[in-house]
């Protein structure tokens, strides 16, 4: 039973805000198959005592943008303080038409009516259920005819464990984000039952550590007590590891383990005395330490009442930017000294280190174009470690020994006060009161000189001061976009390709960047409105991925949109695929790795962001390689920035489907030539439609797992496709996948499928 109520939660927990629509909390408990919630009813499902509800929640920085999710409901904790400790999809956002509802089979089913597609499911369609209940403890349980729990949330984290919830190998946590973009922070149980934190997937900057040895690793499990305790517990639920909260064993009502926003993990309690929050207990005690926890915007330091603050010694006043880092010389800069400050790099996280003396390390700096910063240590051996990234971060305090160097443009001079100087007095002479001819011409020419002079060096000055300020604003977008993305005139984007010289692809062009960074630049024709086009920039700009070609800057102005990547040398697959000998550098192992490799970036874009991000053209010709053939995927998320409607990932899983069989048989796109793969495979002769160009041997297996799996992709029917996810478990043999049937025809009509309540088969199974 449902009550409805007409307000709107406001939650304040930590820098993200959210705004809830809910009702006050009377609810059955258990909760009936048809059961729904939507935005425009502001309806809840409530706990039995009313510690917990589940609702949309609407973040404020995406007005219309809706999630639904687990939150506090106590009567005891104030309205503002209600803090959401689950999300359903973690990232997935739905319109103000849309509904959260258990359906009839069994599912809990996310609807976003404004598209017409289902944007998440609990794919519990075939475990019988029959009902759902939202315990006390915060965990939503989905139970069959005999009560048993065949589906629970806390099975399938946020960014918050709560007392009771266990984290088992290889499940993660995911903090939210500043830009709600892309979140890089996670807590994640490695297959040696260590508690990890992470920035993006491969910088860990605190581990959990324990001594009894590891044998059986893959039972254990990170959990959080009732009593303020987090343990590592083996199978026998045993402790092998232990972290206590300040007020552990007191009596708290409410406690929670949150991977806040600043990449710390901390465990807070309620305290009713002061209704509020406390933080009990931090992985990271320096939170400095936490990697990246400044961004792109400065350095960590402690202010003066002991807390740490991101400040940014290096930026100059005059200086649009809204990075830290930003630099960009015309021709002279100097080298500023920092002591007691270290620098590392953030993006790639990773530096070039040399064993040198201190005045060495600045001088090598000094003389590499592409040097931004360094930072010197010396803890027993003398190391220079030189930025040649925009992208670092740092942390400053007396305690450090570590000096940095950081470049600073010089400010250009436009008048030497010392070129002029008076001439030595001269001897005097006999004066004539005649009007001398010669004076006066000589004069009038002197000053006309002078006068010329002092005009050309006004006007120099100004042209160097303007030129200065359009390259200092094409360094960083100034506005809302902080990504540090440069924004460049459409005059600079003809400089860089040199008036669009060197084409590369279809609207694409080989730049240069001044500072001699190769770049590719790539045409927009299409008009695209300028709140779409931002749009897209701020949200692709903020994703970071070895496997995705990032976006460097962009170029927006009257009928001219483009955008600029990264260069990646060795060019796109296409191009391999249709050159006979260049098709010999694509071995079979090659085509694997890229067929695995493209499926984990799409999957990243589909469900590893803050928000659900399309590709929406993916092919042969949008994944580049670079010097060691390793893949990259282009022009992802455009789709969102065209006057159509942006795609879904149905339309990427297909053309994923498209490109590996491209990639297995050599062949273009071309009318009919998958059913005539598909039946080469089901007459059982699936080597027949390999590349005659491959030289090494193919493996069998992994034939017949991409052939299966791109015929699931190419499913008329969308339904019947799997998602990124299960593709790439499939592509890493960890799932197995059953025989597609014929994917050119759907094998029920939409209105048998709706008359029999039936679903489509999977294409996977555990």
């Amino acid at each position: 039973m449902l009550e409805q109520g007409n307000f709107l939660f406001n939650s304040p927990f930590l820098p993200c805000v959210f705004f809830w629509f809910f009702l006050f909390p009377v609810v059955a408990s258990q909760i009936p198959l048809g059961s729904k919630l939507s935005v425009e009813e502001n309806n809840l499902w409530v706990s039995p005592r009313g510690d917990f509800a589940i609702g949309f929640v609407n973040r404020s920085d995406q007005p219309y943008q809706y999630s639904v999710g687990i939150r506090f409901n106590s009567k005891s904790i104030p309205v503002p303080k209600q803090t959401v400790v689950w999300v359903a999809g973690a990232d997935v956002t739905v319109g103000n038409k849309s509904y959260f509802q258990l359906s009839q089979n069994g599912e809990l089913v996310l609807v976003d009516s404004l598209k017409g597609v289902t944007v998440w499911t609990s794919n519990t369609s075939e475990l019988a259920v029959v009902s759902a209940l939202l315990r006390d403890d915060g965990n939503l349980f989905l139970l069959n005819r005999k009560q048993e729990v065949v589906w629970q949330s806390f099975d399938n984290p946020s960014d918050t464990l709560l007392p009771g919830q266990n984290l088992p190998v290889h499940k993660t946590l995911r903090a939210a984000s500043r830009n709600s973009v892309s979140s890089y922070y996670s807590l994640y149980m490695n297959a040696s039952g260590q508690l990890q934190l992470k920035w993006e997937s491969d910088v860990i900057y605190w581990s959990s550590y324990w001594s009894r040895g590891n044998p059986s690793s893959s039972n254990l499990g990170a959990v959080l007590t009732s009593g303020g305790v987090l343990q590592l517990v083996d199978h026998n639920q045993e402790p092998v590891w232990s972290v206590f909260g300040e007020d552990h064993n007191d009596s708290v009502n409410f406690r929670l383990l949150k991977l806040d926003i600043d990449g710390n993990l901390r465990m807070y309690s309620w305290v009713e005395a002061t209704a509020s929050w406390r933080s009990v207990w931090q992985a990271v005690e320096n939170q400095c330490n936490v990697f990246a926890t400044c961004g792109e915007h400065g350095i960590c330091v402690f202010n003066a009442s002991g807390s740490p603050e991101c400040q940014c010694p290096f930026k100059t006043a005059s200086s649009p930017s809204s990075k830290c880092f930003a630099l960009n010389c015309e021709s002279n800069y100097s080298m500023d000294t920092y002591e007691h400050t270290f620098l590392y790099g953030i993006y790639p996280p990773n530096e070039s280190i040399t064993i040198t003396s201190l005045q060495q390390c600045k001088e090598l700096c000094i003389q590499d174009p592409s040097c931004a910063a360094a930072t010197f240590t010396n803890d027993g051996t003398a190391q220079c470690r030189m930025k040649t990234s925009p992208y670092f971060s740092g942390h400053q305090n007396p305690s450090l020994s570590s000096i940095s160097f950081v470049k600073k443009c010089s400010d250009p001079i436009a008048v030497n006060p010392h070129a002029f100087r008076s001439s030595p007095a001269q001897s005097p002479v006999k004066r004539s009161h005649g009007l001398c001819i010669s004076c006066v011409i000589g004069a009038a020419s002197g000053t006309f000189v002078l006068f010329a002079i002092v005009q050309i060096g006004i006007g120099y000055f100004i042209y160097r001061r303007r030129y200065q300020i359009l390259r200092k604003a094409a360094l960083a977008y100034p506005g809302w976009n902080s990504k540090g993305l440069m924004m460049l005139p459409f005059t600079e984007i003809k400089d860089i390709t040199g008036n669009f010289k060197h084409q590369i692809g279809p609207g694409m062009y080989r730049g240069e960047l001044p500072n001699h960074q190769p770049v590719a630049v790539k045409d927009l024709e299409n008009a695209i409105e300028e709140r779409k086009f931002r749009a897209v920039v701020s949200k692709i700009g903020s994703i970071h991925h070895k496997n995705l070609v990032r976006l460097d800057g962009y170029c927006f102005e009257l009928g001219h949109r483009y955008l600029v990547y990264e260069y990646v040398k060795n060019g796109s697959v296409d191009k391999y695929i249709e050159d006979d000998e260049l098709s010999q550098r694509l071995t079979w192992k090659r085509r694997v790795d890229i067929c695995i490799t493209v499926a984990r970036a799409i999957c990243y874009l589909h469900t590893g962001c803050r928000e659900f991000i399309s590709h929406g053209n993916l092919k042969c010709s949008n994944v580049v390689l670079d010097k060691n053939y390793e893949p990259k995927v282009s022009e992802f998320g455009l789709g969102t920035a065209q006057l159509e409607a942006s795609y879904g990932g149905e339309k990427d899983v297909e053309d994923f489907g498209k490109m590996v069989l491209i990639l297995i048989t050599g062949r273009p796109e071309v009318k009919d030539a998958w059913e005539w793969i598909y039946e080469e495979w089901i007459q059982r002769r699936p080597e027949g439609v390999v590349d005659k160009r491959l030289d090494d041997g193919v493996d069998l297996k992994e034939l017949e797992r991409l052939l299966r799996i791109a015929f699931w992709c190419l499913q008329t029917n969308e339904h019947m496709r799997p998602s990124m996810g299960e593709v790439v478990k499939v592509l890493e043999g960890t799932l197995t996948v059953d025989p597609p049937p014929p994917p050119f025809s759907r094998r029920l009509s939409e209105e048998e499928s709706l008359e029999s309540g039936s679903k489509p088969a999977s294409p996977v199974e555990p």
